[in-house]
């Protein structure tokens, strides 16, 4: 099908031989010849359907709601395939993409896709400014640029008709009707409603604009003070506006008060923004009025503080133009004055006498003056209330951050409450009260489940009028919890509710939540070890609440200091049960006599068995004591014996097979010996035994203290054993600690070192694929200017004798200066992508985030990449001089190693060495002092390399030289450094890497690090 005049442009100054009519989306058409469509809609239809629409465009004031309501109705009405709003971008020339957008199935949505013509601004701008609008009936048929079509079938387009949408004298955007399964001729009762729709979307734009502005100015003028003593009853200007209309209209008795503003963008130009106007007499409310002679004659004047009162402007000598404007506004006398906010002009208190002309009094005119005055002072208010708002803003910004700050110390100081106890009970009654005073809520628990995960409220803080849980529920089973068994909380998952009704619980929840009093609430867990302990909770009783993130922090965090406090108290109590035995068996032993103190002053078993043996001796009177140990087959041997002097037995004491045990009657048994056991715990470790050379009776009460150190003496084999388990645990935990120390170190540098690498290989990625982008795009770049660069050539041969406007425009674009600048500026560009490249390069080279494993590298790439990172440290300052950086490298081998961990390393140094000098440059007074940093490599011996570092700064005492690698210790200032940096270091160089790292350093005469590793590492090692 040949295109028809309904697929051309038929503007005045374009024809259809152009066949450029429909360029991209926006092309317009005037007076459009139009085919019949049997898809078209009949006039009656029309009206009902676009009565329809229009009434669900004036139904809301959303602009996104109104867009996508018309595109659905629209397009159902016309049966097209698509209906988009094309709204142009306000940055970019005439370009941009679909706001809205309802389409058929099977069509592809662009809604927001990037859409950008180059040639509208110069052929079709203007047309659709003037409401011309457009209708294609198949693109297929038109004589179009090849570029616009591949748009057109990218869009899936093949015929439609396209409306401009008018803010006033601004194109704003397009509706566009798209047919896309096949051509379509367009009926003019289908152009007439779209024109139709566009105009009332045009005047809902209009209208949101408006409104926009409205609301924008009553923002501004909130909260001002009074104008007038019965009309300064509000801070909003509207309202003090509308007040003063409708006062003062009553008060003169006029036709028509209203109070005028001129636009800011606009010259001269504006509307009413309040008005009251009586019975009979048209509104002139928010009608843009302009009078172009304003300028020019009255502005000046009123810039002075003039007033205007006009009798007649039938008789008046007035410009047609300005007469003109008064009686379209029906205006046959008038007072204008003026509003001045600061020295500006900002608007105009205007009243009316519409009926006839009116001699206006002087007490009238004074009276207009006041109120004027009254209101520029609302106005200049408004103003000061606005930079006060915005003062107020920036004070709650800071009194936020401040709060941040506040909740992070008051978490601290809650933590150190809960950690100044060892006491339980103490530390959970500390911690409720806390979290009821940070958090503000009304009542904070600690629950504590049972083995059958049914629990218990064990403790509980509350404000005043709230009845106690403990007191009514101490013991609660939660079905729920007791069948997962924790549920969430046992994975460590705090949980907050802003409202148990909007939550989706169950009615028996609810009802429980209720009896707590509970209408919001957080809880998090308290884990003791890796298992469930408790949960710590919070309640909201008053109401619903909105619980903020750091406060479920705030609670996870105490949660957490909790469960370290059990793990605490658990080991305490271990301490002072085995305390308690002690205590106890010291008690027994003071109850026995002095003598088992004194025999108890050696922990050496050798000495407490002579000790005992003859203290026993002495205290029962006998002649011999002595202490018999059993084997494991129950034969055994004398350990320990107490003889008194001069006595020698006939023979070795020989054993009974029945053993007196205490309570026996030993007196109806005349014996030489009596022994009683001596358990080591449950186990029978031997005998402690008394002997007599002649046969004796021998009491209970001898019985009964022998028996008792007996027991004593098993106790003190226990303890003995004890204290050396004691040493050994101490021992291990001595090691333990030292250990946990250094990976404590190890981890929160790593940690540090990390994100650190992960932020700059994050943006060395982020800033590589655009600079790719423009590296690659770049010689296609220089390829298309060439060859543009010699057609031009050509055509200037071809064409020797260009137009008087073509040569102008040579001329004017400087063609021969553009050839010869062009390919330097792309050159430049280039070279600049290639910089760009290197400083990509270096920080990659500096995260190492693909090199977790050792592997040979060059280690001034990584010293390199170190600097590059520090470069901003080095340059100058507003009170400090820039670092002077000298660098002495060797030829190197590549180096097997960690490549981001000797990073960290090169870090650690060289900022400390910055800091140095920059500590040395503020507090000394030297003129001449210049601070410089000197790096050296070299290869040493046939498999070292050595790295130094050294500056000129203050230097470090002697006497804390061999403290630098500790872990923790620092020379710095509270805060400003954590005492891990070198210690760190160390571990990297020496543990991980087999080398050496030693500093030498003079007080006042700078520092130098000297690091050393191996080219290739050992195998154990790697």
């Amino acid at each position: 099908m040949q295109p028809t005049n309904a697929d051309a442009m038929t503007s005045k100054g374009h024809n259809g031989s152009h066949g450029e009519a429909a360029k991209a989306i926006l092309a317009p058409a005037s007076e459009p010849l139009l085919l019949p469509s049997p898809a078209s809609i009949s006039l009656a239809a029309h009206q009902h359907a676009l009565a329809n629409v229009i009434a669900h465009i004036r139904a809301s004031l959303d602009l996104d709601t109104v867009f996508q309501t018309t595109a659905t109705q629209v397009r159902q009405l016309l049966e097209v395939d698509r209906v988009g709003v094309f709204r142009f971008s306000p940055d970019q020339p005439w370009s941009g993409a679909l706001v809205a957008e309802e389409v058929a199935e099977g069509v592809e949505p662009v809604i927001g896709q990037p859409i950008q013509d180059h040639c509208f601004s110069d052929r079709f701008a203007p047309l659709y400014k003037e409401g011309r609008i457009n209708a294609v009936s198949d693109f297929e048929n038109q004589p179009l640029q090849p570029c616009y079509l591949n748009l057109m079938r990218s869009l899936q387009v093949r015929a439609n008709i396209v409306a401009p949408l008018l803010v006033g004298n601004h194109l704003w955007g397009l509706l566009c009707i798209h047919q896309c399964r096949g051509p379509r001729q367009w009926q003019p009762t289908d152009i007439e409603f779209v024109r139709q729709i566009a105009d009332h979307l045009s005047m809902a734009l209009h209208h949101a604009n408006l409104l926009q502005q409205a609301r924008a100015q009553t923002e501004q003028q909130r909260a001002l003070a009074a104008v007038i003593a019965r009309i300064r009853n509000s801070l909003n200007l509207d309202k003090i506006f509308q007040t003063t209309a409708t006062e003062v209209r009553q008060l003169l008795g006029a036709d028509r008060v209203g109070v005028f503003q001129f636009f800011p963008e606009q010259h001269w130009s504006g509307q009413l923004v309040a008005e009251d106007v009586a019975a009979g007499w048209r509104s002139a409310l928010a009608e843009p009025i302009e009078d172009h002679c304003f300028g020019e004659r009255f502005a000046s004047l009123y810039q002075e503080g003039r007033i205007n009162a006009v009798s007649d402007f039938e008789t008046a000598n007035f410009e047609p133009c300005y007469r003109n404007l008064m009686a379209q506004l029906q205006v046959r006398a008038s007072i204008v004055a003026p509003l001045i906010n600061g020295k500006t002009l900002w608007g105009l208190l205007c009243i009316h006498q519409c009926r006839g002309s009116r001699q206006w009094q002087p007490t009238e005119i004074e009276f207009v003056r006041q109120i004027s005055e009254h209101l520029s002072i609302a106005l200049q208010q408004a103003d000061v209330i606005e930079q006060v708002q915005q003062q107020s803003a920036q004070l709650a910004e800071a009194a936020e951050r401040h709060r941040a700050a506040e909740r992070h110390r008051a978490l601290a100081t809650t933590i150190d409450k809960i950690r100044q106890s060892l006491d339980i009970d103490t530390i959970f009654q500390t911690a409720t009260a806390e979290v009821l005073h940070l958090l503000e809520t009304e009542r904070t628990v600690i629950y504590r489940f049972n083995p059958d995960w049914s629990g218990e409220f064990v403790a509980e803080s509350m404000v005043p009028g709230w009845p106690a849980l403990m007191e009514h529920y101490r013991t609660h089973t939660d079905t729920c919890l007791q069948q997962n068994q924790g549920g969430r909380y046992r994975h460590n998952e705090p949980h907050a509710v802003a409202d148990i009704f909007t939550a989706g619980y169950a009615d028996c929840h609810i009802a429980v939540l209720e009896a707590f009093q509970a209408r919001a609430f957080m809880i998090a867990p308290i884990l003791q070890g890796n298992q469930l302990w408790g949960l710590l909770a919070t309640y909201q009783n008053s109401g619903p609440r909105q619980w903020e993130t750091h406060e479920l922090y705030l609670l996870s965090q105490v949660g957490t200091q909790l469960g370290v406090a059990l793990q605490q108290a658990e080991y305490v109590r271990q301490v002072q049960h085995q305390a308690n035995q002690l205590q106890r068996a010291a008690e027994r032993e003071k109850a026995v006599a002095k003598t088992v103190d004194r025999i108890r002053q050696s922990l050496d078993i050798a000495t407490i068995f002579g000790t005992t043996t003859q203290e026993v001796r002495l205290l029962l009177g006998v002649e011999r004591v002595a202490i018999y140990r059993f084997h494991s087959d129950w034969s055994g041997e004398f350990v320990a014996d107490s003889i008194e002097h001069d006595w020698q037995p006939a023979q070795e004491p020989v054993l009974s097979p029945r053993p007196l045990l205490p309570g026996q009657p030993a007196q109806q048994y005349p014996r030489h010996e009596t022994f009683v056991p001596i358990l080591q715990g449950e186990r029978l470790w031997g005998l402690l035994m008394a002997y007599q050379s002649a046969p004796r009776h021998w009491p209970e009460d001898d019985i009964a203290l022998l028996a008792q150190l007996g027991t004593q003496l098993g106790m003190a084999l226990q303890q003995a054993e004890l204290w050396e388990q004691t040493q050994a645990q101490k021992e291990e935990l001595t090691h333990t600690l030292a250990t946990l120390q250094r990976s404590q170190a190890r981890l929160i540098q790593s940690e540090k070192m990390a994100g650190l690498g992960q932020l700059v290989a994050g943006v060395a990625h982020e800033i590589n694929n655009p600079i790719n982008f423009i590296a690659g795009n770049l010689t296609p770049a220089r390829q298309y200017a060439d060859d543009l660069l010699q057609i031009l050539s050509l055509y200037q041969q071809e064409c020797p004798q260009p137009s008087p406007a073509l040569q102008q425009a040579l001329n004017a674009a400087d063609l021969d200066f553009l050839r010869e600048d062009l390919p330097k500026t792309l050159a430049s560009m280039s070279v600049g992508t290639d910089r760009i490249r290197q400083i990509v390069l270096s920080l990659r080279n500096f995260s190492r985030l693909d090199q977790a494993e050792m592997k040979p590298v060059n280690l001034h790439e990584g010293l390199d990449s170190t600097l590059l990172i520090l470069h901003h440290r080095f340059k100058d300052r507003p009170d400090l001089p820039e670092i002077r950086l000298i660098k002495d490298y060797g030829e190197l081998p590549l180096v097997e190693c960690y490549p981001a961990q000797l990073n960290q390393v090169f870090m650690n140094i060289l900022s400390n060495s910055i800091d140095a000098l920059r500590e040395r440059q503020q507090t000394s007074s030297e003129p001449d002092y210049t601070p410089q940093i000197c790096l050296q490599t070299k290869q040493v011996k046939a498999n070292w390399v050595r790295v130094r570092i050294k500056d000129n700064g203050l230097g470090i005492a002697p006497d804390i030289q061999h403290r630098l690698f500790d872990p923790f210790f620092t020379t710095k200032d509270p805060g400003k450094g954590t005492g891990l940096g070198l210690s760190i270091s160390y571990q990297i160089v020496v543990e991980k890497h087999g080398g050496q790292l030693y500093c030498t350093s003079k007080t006042d005469g700078g520092t130098e690090f000297t690091i050393e590793v191996p080219v290739h590492q050992p195998r154990f090692l790697q």
